[in-house]
């Protein structure tokens, strides 16, 4: 083999992991997987797809290396291969809403008007659990808290906030956090906080980037 084909060959073998993320529901997959393992019917669930098609594209991710598995029984469990993967998905967003002119347009079209959401930086919530004056919420799925959360948070998933209202001071801030910058979770549970006069705010971005930054995070489902 020649220099030029072993050369080719080498970066065409990097271009591998790059084809993975080149279809948005692997890109979902991606994005549902940084949060914690999840069984296939469970990420097809998430990702709106048959359970056929969803095996398809954990299969091409599992070829390039991004995914790998876990049996527990008959049960088979995929997660992400490393934290790399995680970092690659994160500069990946970065990248695209950096230089790719459509995605606030995309963007806007998923999540709706941000400009009455107001944000919470990572350091001001972590002074503010240290001081205890405010309530964080994971409004994520249950199996996604008990993967990994922010320490101190409580899990109220989005489809059962508005029947746990009841259960939080109407007198203390919350603040929100779910998947990520581009996770509607969130904002759906600020929208309904504020609708019935909660003071409330969302985390800037998610867990995944609350735990790259080696914050205070937690195991286990809630109590």
């Amino acid at each position: 083999m020649s220099d030029r084909l072993a050369k080719d060959a080498l970066f065409d073998g990097f271009a591998e992991v790059a084809k993975a993320f080149a279809n948005g529901r692997r890109a979902e997959i991606v994005d549902v997987l940084a949060q914690g393992e999840r069984h296939v019917d469970d990420i097809a669930a998430e990702i709106g797809q048959s359970v056929a098609n969803t095996s398809f594209h954990l299969r091409a991710l599992a070829s390039a290396g991004v995914v790998v598995t876990r049996r527990e029984g008959t049960r088979v469990y995929y997660r992400l291969a490393s934290d790399r993967v995680g970092d690659l998905w994160a500069a990946v967003r970065a990248v695209a809403a950096e230089h790719f002119e459509r995605l606030d347009d995309l963007a806007a079209a998923y999540l709706g008007d941000r400009d009455q959401l107001e944000q919470v930086s990572r350091e001001e919530l972590v002074r503010r659990l240290a001081d205890g004056d405010v309530i964080v919420i994971d409004v994520r799925p249950p199996s996604e808290f008990a993967a990994g959360h922010i320490a101190g948070s409580r899990s109220i998933p989005i489809d059962r906030l508005a029947r746990q209202l009841r259960n939080l001071p109407d007198d203390v801030e919350v603040v929100a956090y779910c998947r990520g910058p581009y996770c509607v979770f969130a904002d759906e549970a600020v929208r309904l906080l504020r609708r019935r006069g909660r003071n409330a705010r969302r985390l800037e971005d998610g867990f995944p980037e609350w735990r790259e930054a080696a914050l205070p995070t937690e195991i286990g489902a809630a109590s």
